[in-house]
């Protein structure tokens, strides 16, 4: 597929109708050049994506020295930290690194990408679409190298560095399970990321073995703390309430911890507890909160090795064409974290043993007090 390159000044004054001279003169400042003629140039600029130190730079075969870093939300624990690991493998290469966010709405993505391409050596990008046709078209045809990570693409020619959503969900299932609860509630929103369709799928085969039928939960986009304590009151107040909850995100079990306080119910007496992702709280709270933890700083210094391992091999534009044809995804592992919100060591259903070490899989479970 052939590479978007960068646009000249060339092809700004092409797209202008004037000479370089002109367009220089616009550049620096816009003297003697009539307003009409001025208005022509900048929106060439503007529509172009026109940036003059920029091409100095590129005509030089400089870098620029610097990473673009695209996420969903620097507020959520999660990317913040990836955000701090990719910062310090940026450093340790000379490297500053720009964050943009896109509260996953797929427009705001496109103009993050055309901002930072044209300004950066290469990108780090947590995609709102992992299927997004345009987005995928858009980001293979960059002239830089880009590196996915939590969220894949779906296109071999682009890496990513994941965690086995899959497993992690099926094991922290599992573990409640061999609790002997038998209404496990699935709980969260933002059922279209490629994140929270895995962490499903694991659920529902945790609970497809065991013979136990599925209570699923995702009806909520971004859920707020008033929207968990809903939902939760509808099933808790249902025919067959939750005797178990699994949460899809740290939010989601930081709004379902805090409801079923406020619901008067006892953790994990009444109603059991695991989330997914770890957080600064979860080890102090009482009861603690079991969880699945993410490598999330490992994420981020993988991912920010990655695409430096790309941009050097950049210089040999046949060593990028065989990378880029050879492109594979690099998978980590996760672990659950257990500490006392499902009911290990304060209270166990009916009697039955708890294993403290879960086989198989691709977690190892650790113990907290």
């Amino acid at each position: 597929m052939k590479r978007e390159r960068h646009p000249t000044l060339f092809d700004v004054a092409r797209h202008a109708g004037v000479g370089t001279t002109t367009v220089s003169r616009v550049i620096n400042g816009g003297s003697r050049v009539s307003p009409k003629t001025l208005e022509q140039v900048r929106r060439a600029i503007d529509e172009l994506g026109f940036v003059p130190n920029l091409a100095a730079r590129v005509l030089k075969g400089e870098q620029s020295k610097t990473i673009g870093l695209i996420v969903p939300s620097i507020a959520d624990s999660f990317f913040a930290s990836c955000a701090e690991a990719i910062q310090k493998v940026a450093r340790s290469f000379g490297s500053l690194v720009v964050v943009t966010v896109t509260h996953n709405d797929p427009a705001l993505e496109m103009e993050n990408i055309q901002t930072l391409f044209r300004r950066a050596d290469g990108l780090l990008i947590a995609p709102s679409d992992s299927n997004n046709p345009k987005l995928i078209g858009r980001l293979t045809r960059l002239s830089i190298p880009v590196v996915c990570f939590d969220r894949p693409l779906h296109d071999e020619r682009i890496p990513a560095v994941l965690t086995d959503n899959y497993h992690s969900a099926k094991t922290a299932t599992r573990h409640l399970l061999q609790h002997g609860y038998k209404r496990i509630l699935c709980l969260g929103g933002e059922a279209a990321f490629h994140t929270m369709e895995e962490r499903v799928r694991g659920y529902e085969a945790a609970m497809r073995d065991a013979n136990r039928p599925t209570t699923i939960d995702i009806s909520a986009h971004d859920p707020s703390s008033e929207e968990i304590a809903a939902m939760l009151a509808r099933h808790l107040t249902g025919k067959a309430p939750p005797r178990a909850v699994f949460c899809l995100k740290n939010a989601t079990t930081i709004h379902t911890y805090d409801a079923l306080q406020r619901f008067g119910m006892h953790i994990p007496q009444q109603v059991a507890l695991v989330g997914y992702d770890d957080f600064l709280l979860a080890a102090t709270l009482r009861p603690s909160i079991t969880v699945i933890q993410q490598p999330v700083e490992e994420i981020g210094r993988k991912a920010a090795k990655l695409l430096f391992e790309r941009l050097a091999a950049k210089a040999d534009h046949s060593s990028l064409l065989r990378a880029e044809s050879h492109a594979k995804n690099v998978r980590l592992k996760s672990r659950l974290i257990v500490r006392a919100s499902c009911g290990c060591r304060e209270f166990n259903v009916d009697g039955l043993p708890v294993s403290q070490k879960l086989q198989g899989g691709a977690l190892a479970a650790t113990t907290e007090m």
